[in-house]
Formats: structure tokens, sequence, C-alpha cells
């Protein structure tokens, strides 16, 4: 990984959603960085839990039980005053379209003000490319970053994030990248996050699991870990730009559930979801020049680390659960 250095090492980086999947495994890369860490998470969809790593590593690791717009977390900020703040709290998937548009639009506000205030050196926000970019046409694809065109609400408050953040770096000075995120997977994806997640879990329940539409949509997959790898590479390069993070493949669902499951029952079709786009991938080029960043991990491998992590949480869970049973 590259080093997220630059200005005073000394001064600590905030993860805004640290405690949900992708922020969680970033915490896990800046400790082994040997980087002070403040994860600021309202534990909303996040899970303290996925932190269990990062409390055993014996970095310095400081958790804020607070929503980083609301005046404890702007206190919290004022008091650490890291050098970097990574918002993933952001257009969260799963949640209510209206609820994540304004919730995202009032976040990124309070914390930019609250950054330009604590003297941070940079922001680096990461949001869902499909809400940047909607449905693109398929001679589109993989698409590069475009001025933005609001599509919906997420659409609506994407463009809203940039503009905010690029307001404040013409006006303040407040460094930026945005990461315009993939369809991200891997361990402690919760089902409802993600359709990699939701695949696994119907299939270590040995249940049928449901596809939005006929599965023929396809979604441009990247693994957590390479996720990771570029929001570090991210915290000093890329400035001022919106940056694409994805592999520029298209795999259809329909293939993603055979791959997941193999030899289990087919997936049954089910209602489409309105405005998502029906094929999608994101072209890595301007990743692959700003941040001297590529993904690794193959589809395959990625799958299978992820089927075995969360074969191996059930386990966890249920030796624990059996001996406080017992």
């Amino acid at each position: 990984m590259a080093d997220s250095g630059g200005g005073d090492p000394h001064r600590p980086i905030a993860v805004i959603g640290g405690a949900g999947f992708i922020g969680s495994h970033l915490v896990d890369a800046l400790l082994a960085e040997g980087r002070s860490v403040d994860v600021l998470d309202t534990l909303e969809t996040g899970s303290i839990a996925n932190l269990a790593a990062a409390r055993r590593s014996g970095g310095s690791l400081k958790f804020h039980h607070v929503d980083a717009a609301s005046a404890d977390g702007v206190a919290v900020l004022a008091l650490r005053r890291p050098r970097v703040v990574f918002h993933l709290a952001l257009l969260v998937p799963g949640e209510d379209d209206a609820a994540a548009a304004s919730d995202s639009f009032a976040s990124i506000v309070a914390v930019c003000s609250a950054a330009r205030h604590a003297g941070v050196d940079k922001v680096v926000v990461a949001v869902p490319a499909t809400d940047i970019y909607g449905r693109p046409s398929a001679r589109e694809l993989p698409v590069r970053e475009v001025p933005l065109a609001a599509n919906g609400l997420r659409g609506a408050a994407a463009k809203a994030i940039v503009d905010v953040v690029t307001y404040h770096r013409e006006a303040d000075g407040l460094e930026f990248t945005v990461l315009a995120l993939a369809t991200v997977y891997g361990p402690r994806q919760r089902p409802r996050g993600g359709v990699v997640a939701a695949f696994v879990a119907a299939a270590l329940d040995g249940e049928p699991a449901t596809m939005h539409g006929e599965g023929r949509q396809t979604r441009d997959l990247l693994y957590v870990e390479d996720a990771v790898d570029a929001l570090v590479k991210s915290a000093d390069r890329g400035g001022g730009l919106v940056v694409n993070v994805g592999t520029g493949t298209q795999t259809s669902i329909r293939d993603l559930h055979k791959l997941v499951t193999p030899d289990g029952p087919a997936a049954e079709p089910g209602p489409g979801r309105w405005g998502e786009p029906g094929r999608f991938a994101v072209s890595p080029v301007r990743a692959r020049i700003h941040l001297a960043w590529s993904p690794w991990t193959s589809l395959v491998d990625g799958i299978g680390d992820t089927v075995d992590a969360a074969r191996a949480a059930r386990a966890s869970s249920a030796e624990h659960n059996g001996g406080e049973a017992g």
C-alpha cells in the first residue's frame, strides 16, 4: 500500500463510518501502517465487532460513538485535529433514498465545515459509483469520470457532495478526493448491504437467493481490500478529483450467483429496482494514473475469501452462543 504520509505524521487520521464494512477494513490497514486512528460511528449500520481485530492489534485506536455531523462529532474533530478525514458514511447502500440523500448532504456540509476549522489537510469521500453516474448507456461503459447528471435522489445527493467539497477546496483550501466506488464486496458486509453478501448468506443457509430482475444486469465487482488500497493511496494523491475505483469488468448477477453457489439451488427472479442501471462498470484509468492504483484480486479469489470468512464467522458465533448456553 502507498504511504498515506505527508504532513505531520503524529496527527491522527479520522474515519467516519469506521465501524462499517469498508471503514473497518480501512482502519485495519491504517493501524498496520502505524497510524493513529479515530473512528466516528453511530453504529446504526456498523458494528463494534468489526473493529475486534483493530482493537486487538495494539495500535493507536480511539472510538467515538457519535454522529460526525452532530455537535459532539464536530467537537471530536476540533479536539483531535486529524490530518485526513475519510468520510465513508455517505449514501449507504440499503438505506431509504430520501433519508440517505438528506442525511448525506447534511453530513458532508457539517463535516467539511468542521474539518476547515480543525485544520484538516484533506477530506476523502467515498460514494457508490452507481449513484454518481446513474444509468449510462452501453457505449459509455466502462464509464469514465464525466460531468455528473443527477439521477434520482441519490444522484442529486452525489452531485451535491461533489459540489460541496469542490467549494471548500476553492474557498478554504481544504483538499479533497472523491472516490466513486464500484460494487464493493468482501468479509464483514451485511447481507442487505450488497448482492454478494446476500448470495453468500443464502448459500450458507441452504436457501435460494432472490435476484432483482432476471439476473442479466451487470455490475463491476471490487474486493474490499482493493478498495481500501485505493482509499489509503488517496490520502496524499488525486487532489481535487473524482476518481473511479473499480475493475472495468462487467459480471452479470446470474453469473455471480453461479460462482457463489455452483451446486446450490438456482436464484429466483424478483422485481427489479427502479432507477438501477442495467449494465454497469467504471473505468480504472484515472485511478491508475493519479492514485498509482490497480485492482489485483480476481473475482474467483475474492468470492472464495468472502465465503470462507462468512462460514468462519458463523462457526465462531455458534461456538460463542453454545458456550454461553453451557
